[in-house]
């Protein structure tokens, strides 16, 4: 991806934006509406990060949709109102309990109900803190995005006094708060529920404690210390305390002015409750929407803490990041899984996108996911094979090496090599990487029947004669003809059964681009030796 911040855009961007129709500019009018009532000058953006389990996509997903939204904001007022997006990571929330993808789980164990930003590293001792280490794996993917952002730290923000001011406010609207939390609870959480949590002194630990009195003029709390009984009295500022989740929601919301987060689905009730906190201190809570959320192949919900989902790395690994971006755009009050089929097919949506962008007019291209993908400034790309395709080169070559993969693309693209087509050698990295890990291990080869074999036969001949040819569309004429003239029924079966015996696979692309890529007289090798059940012998 590139860099976030805007691209310098001509004026006709900026007309035809007020009647654009894509999901970020209809979020992003709903803040030119809030700018109309307020009259402010400034926009803040916010989304949130929880640094108890490494960061996943979910997490980036929110900061790509917001910036779509930012984007959209800008181009709607013409780059006349300012605007900020601060990424807000809740380090000094307790830990409640440990990750199931974290090393060292018994030393965390020790470290119970302790802020995260002050339980130990527990990955390599290279960061002061298992937040701060989280919290650099965040922040170094998000700049390798180009995203405009801010990085704020719960711990500095309450430390610092940052929050000293909206933390009085909510003191004293402390009964209003209570009034609107209460309700939501059971009966047990309702006796000990207060929306300030001390950080103890003697054992540093976030509790969860009942408030007994508190001082509105001094500014403190006081409760219980559950080890020795005693009654302590402790100031709402300086770090002394946290908030409860909505409460801190709505505490940030408050300070920082913002004006814009989203959330997702599972999210909607704690929204209301945080806006109502919001408005019982004399705010006004921020617009924004609610998205779907992301499930594993399951169906299940991706959680952090399970690991049970994609991480940005591993999508790193197989696939470009605009693709990851893409995957994001598209549909987000959708539910979408999201595991490692999907990838190969959202890489070349990507590419399709980014090509129709060039050829497409001003008013078209605002509704394009390229533009928003990439702030306004799609650049040009030229990759004539496509990721799919690719894959199945790798697969039937069985290469895992760059240099004999483009052997193959040198003659099929002429004159093409790493150096002229850089893009395409990206995906000729990826496309290594995913096969290695996905395709290999569950490619299984199968015999053909005779009705198979004799069409196979009658494809090599067919084949000898095109000679040295990369016509892919003249290539799959052919298959479709000798599919017809063997009668398969439906005829999607004669492709099913190239897949499978050729390639050890249920699908695949054109097979006619394939052959062209791959070679005319390589696919004939290939095809002897699945009738000489070469193929199969290697399941």
């Amino acid at each position: 991806m590139q860099d976030s911040k805007l691209a310098e855009l001509d004026s006709e961007f900026y007309e035809l934006a007020q009647n654009a129709k894509a999901w970020p500019f209809v979020e992003a009018k709903k803040l030119v509406n809030r700018i109309k009532r307020t009259g402010q000058k400034k926009v803040i953006f916010q989304t949130g990060y929880g640094p108890s389990g490494l960061p996943h996509i979910g997490t980036f997903g929110e900061v790509a949709r917001t910036t779509m939204v930012r984007t959209a904001f800008h181009l709607l007022t013409k780059g006349e109102i300012e605007s900020k997006l601060i990424c807000f990571s809740d380090d000094l929330d307790g830990l409640r309990k440990v990750p199931d993808n974290v090393p060292n789980k018994e030393m965390m164990r020790a470290y119970l109900n302790m802020p995260l930003s002050r339980i130990p590293d527990p990955f390599s001792n290279e960061y002061p803190s298992f937040a701060a280490a989280n919290n650099a794996r965040l922040r170094g993917f998000l700049d390798s995005f180009g995203f405009d952002y801010e990085f704020a730290s719960a711990t500095e923000y309450y430390s610092s006094g940052r929050f000293d001011e909206a933390l009085m406010k909510m003191l004293k609207n402390y009964d209003k708060i209570m009034d609107i939390i209460l309700p939501t609870l059971g009966e047990e959480r309702r006796a000990t529920y207060s929306p300030f949590l001390p950080i103890c002194k003697k054992s540093g630990k976030v509790l969860q404690v009942p408030m007994i009195a508190r001082d509105e003029i001094k500014g403190t709390i006081t409760y219980v210390d559950p080890q020795t009984k005693e009654e302590v009295e402790t100031s709402v500022k300086g770090g002394a305390v946290k908030c409860q989740w909505k409460a801190d929601w709505a505490l940030r919301w408050f300070a920082l002015g913002v004006d814009y987060e989203m959330a997702g689905k599972d999210l909607i009730d704690s929204v209301r409750l945080s806006s109502r906190i919001v408005k019982a201190m004399g705010g006004t809570p921020p617009e924004g929407f609610n998205y779907e959320l992301f499930l594993d192949e399951k169906g299940q919900k991706i959680s952090k803490s399970k690991g049970n989902g994609l991480t940005m790395q591993e999508w790193l690994k197989y696939a470009t990041p605009e693709s990851l971006a893409l995957f994001m755009f598209q549909k987000p009050k959708t539910a979408k899984k999201l595991y490692f089929d999907i990838i190969p097919k959202t890489v070349d949506e990507y590419y399709q996108f980014v090509d129709a962008y060039h050829r497409q007019d001003r008013a078209a291209q605002l509704e394009n996911p390229a533009f928003h993908i990439h702030s306004g400034n799609p650049g040009k790309h030229d990759v004539p094979i496509s990721f799919t395709l690719l894959l199945n080169l790798v697969s039937a070559a069985n290469a895992e090496d760059k240099k004999v993969l483009w052997g193959f693309i040198s003659k099929y693209v002429t004159g093409a090599t790493p150096k002229t087509h850089p893009e395409l050698d990206r995906l000729v990295g990826f496309a290594i990487s995913y096969f290695h890990d996905f395709i290999k291990p569950s490619k299984i080869y199968r015999s053909p029947n005779e009705e198979e074999r004799q069409a196979l036969l009658a494809l090599m001949k067919g084949l000898e004669e095109f000679g040295d040819s990369h016509d892919g569309k003249k290539i799959q004429e052919l298959i479709y003809k000798i599919g017809n003239e063997f009668e398969f029924e439906p005829l999607r079966d004669w492709f099913k059964a190239l897949y499978q015996i050729l390639l050890g696979q249920n699908q695949g692309p054109r097979f006619g681009s394939f052959i062209a890529l791959y070679g005319v007289s390589e696919t004939i090798k290939l095809i002897r030796k699945a009738l000489n059940n070469e193929l199969t012998k290697s399941n």
